[in-house]
């Protein structure tokens, strides 16, 4: 049986140690973690399945289903022994040491447990060594340190990972990518790969950290073939790389003159990541400037075979390679609203979503709200939807009545409706979603927003989320599931949008966020752009890689534009 983070996050205090673990355990260790440390969790499983039927002879009062499922003394006395227990104390003081990034102390800690003849967990260990390994970076290379902690954390740091071997203390994904940080300290990065590929053969999957040292650790010593193995075993384990370890492959590509891997971290680049941070923008600049890059490519080109490879793609890229030839003019640049570069004066496409992904989301949408919402609740909406249902455009009725304002305006909130109304081609009323609060509340209390409430009421265009839910939700999944325009300066960044984990979301917003802005105190729709912002290569053999810098309704994004001068040696087979 495998261990995960209903277990691991009783244990878990260091930041390197919250993240799941598959270190294998016995199936009875795993029951007694759980229940002796989660006692509540465990009785109240219980009491859901005892009491859980629609009867009235079922029902408690809150004070006896309080009663039911009230801590037992005796477990609370074990618990508070296990904390006051050396081991216990032990833990403790070695989690204010991480918390506080305190490696000498943590070390004096473990010296003291040892000579006073103290037994250290997994977790004991861990935390020692993720304080070791700490103190030599994250595994990327580019901290600034300490070189006193990091030759301490490098002597210590093996000798304590030696030390849980002779007590047999099994290691887990932690303990693994803590001693390859450490093996990159020593500039060792053959010796944290073969951790690596050690970790499979104990029973625990790498993860993207895991990789982390061996892969920084091969590209800072220009040694481009061995970070490709690395890259290889990455995707061999499921592994996806990220924008920070696709730019090191990068960087090493250009460095190394391998255009054809150049190539290749371009499109990956592409596939995984919307906008380019400024230091890959950077990296990406002085390939298309190199010396090397002028010999790439060639005069002519198959032309069918490039559109073949644009439709294939779905739109924005070929990948048939690197056309053209001679010098790249790169620059920094804008796109305008039409979606024309103002450097080169090419024109950047709009990329299709497929109707079966945006089904699909709908469908995680749906699943992941009613883990979070009253499940009852978000089902009526869904079935108000269906009856009243489709709109051409969902408003977040909450952030546009606050756009720039201190209070509440329904005036800013009517504005915003009515444009959205004599846009649409059935000139139907926009979905307004706004919590019951605001439907009931404050500024709704006036006889002319009572009205214009009833009205909306009226014609079905306006839905009130129950009060205790989050109305993210509901303009979400409307908006989705309409597949319409959805109005709103929400950014959806925070924990909920993370939830989504698709690079589906991404792109559906590009396409179908309107952003409200305010002009002589007037509401003004700013309208998605009529072309995806994505690394773009066109039929031409020109580059466009939109970056992290702008993107707001003052300022426009920053884009790099790398092209070639078309001249009559130029000709398509």
């Amino acid at each position: 049986m495998l261990l995960r983070a209903g277990c691991v996050s009783f244990f878990a205090k260091t930041p390197i140690l919250f993240e799941y673990s598959t270190t294998r355990f016995h199936p009875s260790l795993f029951h007694h973690c759980f229940h002796s440390l989660n006692p509540i969790n465990a009785r109240t499983r219980c009491f859901n399945k005892r009491f859980s039927m629609n009867k009235p002879t079922h029902l408690l009062t809150t004070a006896a289903a309080a009663a039911l499922i009230r801590e037992p003394s005796s477990s609370k006395s074990s618990k508070k022994a296990r904390y006051d227990s050396p081991e216990g104390k032990l833990r403790g003081k070695l989690d204010t040491c991480s918390k506080n990034g305190d490696l000498a102390e943590a070390l004096r800690l473990y010296d003291a447990a040892r000579a006073n003849g103290i037994p250290l967990s997994q977790h004991h260990y861990n935390v020692l060594l993720y304080l070791c390994s700490s103190c030599n970076g994250n595994g990327n290379g580019s901290e600034k340190l300490d070189k006193d902690l990091v030759k301490l954390g490098l002597e210590r740091g093996f000798e304590i990972f030696k030390q849980m071997g002779i007590h047999k203390v099994a290691p887990n994904e932690a303990t693994f990518t803590s001693l390859a940080r450490l093996a990159l300290a020593k500039e060792d990065p053959e010796m944290a790969f073969d951790l690596v590929k050690k970790m499979k053969g104990c029973g625990v999957m790498p993860k993207l950290r895991s990789y982390g040292p061996a892969l920084f650790g091969f590209c800072s010593k220009g040694m481009a073939d061995k970070a490709y193995e690395v890259d290889a075993h990455m995707r061999e384990c499921g592994v996806l790389a990220e924008e920070s370890e696709l730019v090191a492959l990068l960087k090493v590509s250009v460095e190394a003159k391998r255009d054809d891997r150049v190539y290749e971290m371009m499109h990956r680049l592409r596939a995984a990541v919307r906008q380019v941070a400024e230091e890959t923008a950077r990296v990406v600049e002085d390939w298309f400037m190199s010396e090397r890059a002028v010999k790439v490519g060639g005069v002519s080109w198959d032309v069918e075979k490039v559109r073949e490879g644009v439709v294939k793609g779905g739109g924005g890229w070929h990948g048939q390679g690197w056309l053209g030839s001679g010098n790249w003019r790169v620059a920094r640049t804008h796109i305008d609203e039409k979606g024309v570069c103002q450097s080169c004066g090419e024109k950047l496409v709009c990329i299709d979503i497929d109707p079966k992904e945006a089904e699909n989301f709908a469908t995680s949408l749906t699943s992941l709200a009613c883990q979070r919402e009253v499940k009852g609740d978000f089902l009526r909406f869904q079935e108000w939807l269906q009856q009243h249902g489709p709109f051409d455009a969902v408003v977040d009725g909450a952030n546009v009545g606050l756009v720039n304002q201190h209070d509440f305006n329904f005036f800013q909130l009517n504005s915003v409706v009515r444009q959205l109304q004599r846009m649409s081609p059935s000139k139907r009323l926009p979905l307004v979603v706004l919590h019951k609060s605001r439907v009931t509340g404050g500024p709704a209390q006036y006889d002319k927003n009572k009205k214009l409430l009833e009205s909306w009421n009226k014609s079905g265009a306006l839905y009130a989320t129950p009060r205790g839910s989050n109305d993210d939700w509901y303009w979400l999944f409307a908006a989705v599931s309409c597949n319409c325009l959805l109005v709103t300066n929400d950014e959806m960044r925070d924990h909920l949008f993370q939830l989504l984990g698709t690079n589906f979301f991404p792109r559906w917003k590009e396409k179908h966020q309107v952003r409200l802005a305010t002009s002589n105190g007037r509401p003004e729709l700013r309208m998605p752009p009529p072309y995806s912002i994505i690394i773009q290569e066109s039929e031409q053999g020109s580059w466009h890689i939109p970056t992290v810098i702008g993107d707001d309704l003052e300022t426009p994004r920053q884009w790099i534009c790398a092209t070639r001068a078309r001249d009559a040696s130029s000709r398509c087979l």
